[in-house]
């Protein structure tokens, strides 16, 4: 990819001066100006020629323009209508032979029952921090088509998605992003590549899409994830208690799923909680 027509810090700042944008913090708005760091992102997304991007927050379009010279089309899906608006002009005026690859949602994406047009096969994302891992299930849960993605996000954030059973940072985000993809960590984003510069550095996350596991269903899954990590230190026996009617309930479940339930909840990988819902539909 080459440095042509990508939005650089004086481009950023120029536009946002034209349309009288003000990043807010209300909006998670860090916008991104560095265009190596858009190339990078690009060439990790590792994208096809026939690739159909998902892009939430584009924002003044500075990581837009890079997907449009990789991928078949993108979608991108912006909550401020100002930036929303102003998104077609601008790839127009920066990358006009790729304009007609381009698609614009003014909606809130948290909120998306889905997407027209060709449907999106790899999510590629700067997302805002209050809201990435909201975003990043809701959209794995109603975008089934889903086959990648590469999100930036805080870096915090990016720990607790990809985080093992067992370490520090593993809970309901980690456990739930499994049940949809293989998670990992691709790389950190230092602050310095956005305006305004945040507090926090970032990090970029790769997902693979996964078959659903057997013999469970994601809202029970996700039932049983809550309350393990709703009291995680306590053992799955005690935490499981409410969830299951009693103590014993609990105890009768885990071992039915093969699960010592002297553990945690931190102790456990996906598989395992699918094991303990499925065990509910064969006790019950």
């Amino acid at each position: 990819m080459g440095t042509a027509g990508l939005l650089g810090p004086a481009g950023v700042r120029a536009l946002a001066a034209a349309l009288g944008v003000t990043p807010t913090k209300t909006l998670g708005q860090n916008f991104l100006h560095d265009p190596n760091t858009v190339r990078r992102i690009v060439r990790t997304a590792a994208l096809r020629p026939d690739d159909v991007v998902l892009e939430v927050g584009p924002g003044l379009g500075s990581l837009t323009l890079g997907l449009l010279d990789a991928a078949a089309h993108v979608t991108a899906v912006e909550v401020d209508p100002v930036l929303a608006a102003a998104l077609p002009k601008t790839v127009a005026e920066r990358a006009a032979d790729r304009a007609d690859r381009l698609a614009v949602l003014a909606a809130d994406a948290l909120r998306l029952p889905g997407v027209p047009g060709p449907q999106p096969t790899a999510l590629v994302a700067n997302l805002p921090y209050n809201v990435a891992v909201p975003v990043v299930l809701h959209l794995l849960q109603v975008l089934p088509t889903l086959r990648t993605g590469l999100v930036m996000v805080q870096a915090e954030v990016a720990e607790r998605l990809a985080a093992p059973p067992g370490s520090r940072t593993y809970g309901v985000p980690s456990v739930k992003a499994a049940w949809y993809a293989s998670v990992r960590r691709a790389g950190a984003v230092p602050r310095a590549v956005f305006w305004p510069v945040p507090n926090v550095d970032s990090g970029l996350v790769a997902l693979t899409r996964r078959d659903p596991l057997p013999g469970a269903d994601r809202a029970e899954v996700f039932a049983v994830v809550d309350a393990a990590f709703a009291q995680r230190r306590k053992t799955l026996r005690a935490a499981l208690a409410s969830w299951a009617g009693s103590p014993a309930a609990a105890e009768q479940l885990l071992r039915a799923a093969g699960v010592d339930p002297g553990l945690r909840g931190e102790a456990l990988d996906v598989a395992a909680y699918a094991r303990i819902a499925a065990a509910v539909s064969r006790t019950g």
